[in-house]
């Protein structure tokens, strides 16, 4: 490119400054220019253009979006610390432009010096480093998704695989963030180029089938926009009216997911009704009620109920005169800009302190995956989180105050107790949905009203919990606790997880050849001790598969194998946990002769004091208690799956029913179905001052039922005692434990 096509563009890059009415400082946007002009000199893009030509573009889109100086400077200079290493830095950024210019910079460069194991881990590196730049100055992502709207432009230009490398980045993670962040206008352009290069046959197809259905009834619709006009003109309202047709993606992606054919596509036209007030967006939605007959299901009022992502508008599917279904969006110009520019629009229309404070509260949810991924030293995790709380669509939930919570969609009412706070999370009981007691892993629907029970007496959270939770701001609320509160049960079970590693090795080592390797991974890992690594792996902060091939290295390094091998220590030798310092027994259960152990009991057969046990170590919620005769202890020890994670365990007491405390027993009830058997069963186990933790029942056939039960029960003894009088009363014919 020759200099003055470069100059073309700077003017009317200024242009469209100008066109903007704005203030800026457009000597020190001639000047980013000049600079970064200077350091791409000889550097060309992939289509042969001179590189500068791509700065400006990002540029241009910037300002068509009324971002402020800063950002047009930054927009410029994105890419010169990246390409232009040996030339300038950071420092001479901030010197010349100023630190607001330099952290949008930083924010928008690649850690290109990132030591990781593989390119995808790279990606998600970069990913997380864009996102804590964003939550400290949200116009990082601006301007990246400007960068990424030309790059996505002139895509062409590239080889085919990079271009589907591209194309899939874009729809996975850039467009979700421009939807995210209510800018509709970015999203829809964005996805329509991805999908062009992911699917050009697919693309291609919806795109014809859209200009030919357009074509076809460009006279209804035509009809139907002057029937619209009038009537908004006999009612003296000021609007302005605009037609348009759903985008390529949005139709295509109906269809797939949906399984529906093009004809289908209810809202494939729409009107959108721009009006000066609430009050007329409802008057609007009255009259066209009143001129068309509207399709139930299909009216969405988001502004009484926002989206997360701040979207206002009138939704409303109607059929014309002639058959053909069309949707009327309706909406005031505010609620339009936002629809348009989402978060960007605060910065075009409004300035000061109180713009800043409205801004930082619609980007909480940024802040919070920031947050919430401290700890997060698992790459993979770090993807699955972003996917699950940013990417999803939005469940909107209602607090018994009428608060309204936005979740992802999936999420449970333990989700909805932690996105309240952390003390109403920690401290949950129970859940209440309608004004109805739910299970916890209950996951609520739109428009429901959830109220969450807490406790005082709360031991605090279920590592369980970690299984059911959906978003990954509970899932990181849980492990703070566990990391906080049990830091000492949480050793214990990292130990263990750690020996079983060492043990499917295969080869001898000492205590302190194990210290050794341990440290040494530590150390590696960013742990200051080997406790700490033991408490990550514990609370579930580390997995032990991210550690699993650094241990076998570090093994083979330390235990070479033509040294004089240790004492080879047997599985019944090791100890496989080793007992915490001040922790008492409450499980009653002795595991590889040690007391004081982190254990739960089996759901699959619930143990009781009494039955002949086992232990089996789990990844990262200790010790799993199951009866020796459990149908998956006999199953799995028969295909030898994973030998040398079963360890031996029985009752603190013995097996003669006498440990303490109180544990679940499940019971099935085989039944003639009555009237009044449920209420004579509770009656029973009232006398026996037995508590019920859940019941419920199904019927089988005419005559015929079963009562699933869930009790407290102390022992064997106790359970039999229990079975004992309810076989006696009339209509149970059996009494099976556990659920078949």
């Amino acid at each position: 490119m020759d200099n003055q096509k470069v100059e073309l563009n700077i003017s009317r890059l200024l242009e469209v400054l100008k066109s903007t009415g704005k203030k800026y400082d457009t000597e020190k946007i001639q000047r980013a220019f000049e600079y970064a002009n200077a350091l791409h000199e000889g550097q060309f893009r992939a289509s042969g253009e001179a590189y500068i030509s791509h700065p400006i573009a990002v540029a241009e889109i910037a300002a068509q979006m009324e971002l402020d100086t800063d950002s047009i400077c930054a927009a410029l200079l994105h890419d010169t610390v990246e390409d232009c290493a040996d030339k300038t830095n950071l420092k001479d950024i901030e010197k010349r432009f100023g630190a607001v210019v330099a952290m949008l910079v930083d924010g928008l460069t690649k850690l290109v010096a990132i030591q990781v194991e593989d390119k995808e881990e790279a990606h998600i590196e970069n990913i997380r480093k864009m996102l804590f730049a964003m939550s400290k100055d949200v116009r990082v992502i601006f301007i990246k998704l400007c960068d990424r709207l030309h790059n996505m432009r002139t895509l062409s230009a590239k080889r085919e695989e990079k271009q589907r490398i591209t194309a899939l980045e874009t729809m996975q993670v850039y467009a979700p963030l421009a939807h995210r962040l209510g800018m509709q206008k970015m999203k829809h352009e964005l996805e329509d180029l991805g999908l062009y290069y992911l699917d050009q046959i697919g693309y291609a197809e919806v795109k014809q089938d859209i200009e030919k259905k357009f074509g076809q009834n460009r006279d209804l619709i035509a009809n139907v926009r002057q029937h619209i006009e009038e009537r908004l003109k006999e009612n003296n309202i000021k609007y302005t009216l605009e037609g348009r047709v759903k985008s390529v993606y949005s139709i295509y992606k109906k269809m797939y997911n949906q399984n529906k054919s093009f004809d289908e596509i209810y809202d494939f036209y729409a009107m959108r009704i721009i009006v000066d007030t609430e009050l007329e967006c409802y008057t609007v939605l009255g009259l066209i009620h009143e001129m068309f007959n509207s399709i139930p299901g299909r009216f969405k009022d988001y502004i009484s109920t926002p989206k997360a992502n701040m979207y206002r508008s009138l939704h409303t599917t109607v059929i014309g005169r002639d058959g053909i279904p069309f949707e009327v969006q309706i909406r005031t110009w505010d609620m339009h800009h936002e629809a348009e520019y989402g978060v960007a629009a605060h910065w075009k229309y409004k300035s000061g302190e109180q713009s800043k404070e409205e801004i930082d509260k619609k980007l909480e949810w940024i802040a919070r995956l920031v947050e919430t991924e401290d700890d997060a030293r698992d790459p993979d995790e770090f993807l699955q989180a972003i996917k699950t709380d940013i990417f999803q669509e939005e469940t909107y939930i209602f607090t018994p105050k009428g608060d309204l919570i936005a979740l992802p969609q999936g999420s449970t009412v333990i989700d909805f107790a932690y996105a309240i706070h952390s003390a109403v999370g920690n401290k949950m009981v129970g859940a209440k949905i309608n004004g109805m007691i739910v299970p916890i892993d209950r996951v609520p629907q739109n428009g429901e009203i959830v109220e969450i029970l807490t406790s005082s007496a709360s031991k605090g959270p279920s590592r369980d919990w970690l299984k059911i939770v959906h978003t990954s701001e509970a899932r990181s609320k849980i492990r703070q606790w566990f990391k906080k509160e049990k830091r000492s049960d949480n050793i214990v079970v990292g130990k263990s997880m750690v020996d079983a590693e060492l043990r499917h090795i295969g080869r001898a080592f000492t205590e302190a050849q194990r210290n050794e390797i341990v440290t040494n991974i530590s150390q590696r890992a960013g742990f200051t001790t080997a406790d700490d690594l033991f408490n990550a792996l514990g609370y579930g902060g580390l997995a032990i598969s991210k550690i699993a091939t650094r241990l076998r290295d570090e093994f083979d390094r330390v235990i070479k194998p033509e040294e004089e091998p240790a004492p080879i220590v047997t599985v019944e030798q090791v100890k496989v946990v080793e007992k915490p310092k001040n922790i008492k027994s409450n499980s009653g259960i002795v595991v590889d002769g040690e007391s004081g152990c982190l254990v739960k009991f089996a759901k699959c057969c619930n143990p009781l004091p009494g039955d002949e046990v086992i232990g089996f170590i789990t990844k990262g919620y200790g010790i799993s208690i199951h009866k020796i005769n459990c149908p998956n202890v006999i199953s799995a020890r028969e295909h030898g799956e994973e030998p040398g994670r079963w360890v031996d365990a029985h009752w603190e007491n013995g097996n003669d029913t006498a440990a303490a405390g109180v544990y679940e027993a499940i019971l099935q009830l085989h039944v003639s179905d009555r009237l009044g058997l449920i209420a004579d069963v509770t009656s029973v186990l009232a006398e026996m001052k037995v508590p019920i933790l859940s019941i419920n029942s199904q019927k089988r056939t005419n005559s015929r039922a079963i009562i699933n039960m869930k009790i407290s029960c102390r022992n064997i003894a106790h359970y039999q005692l229990i079975v004992d009088k309810l076989i006696n009363l009339d209509g149970v014919q059996d009494v099976v434990r556990g659920f078949m």
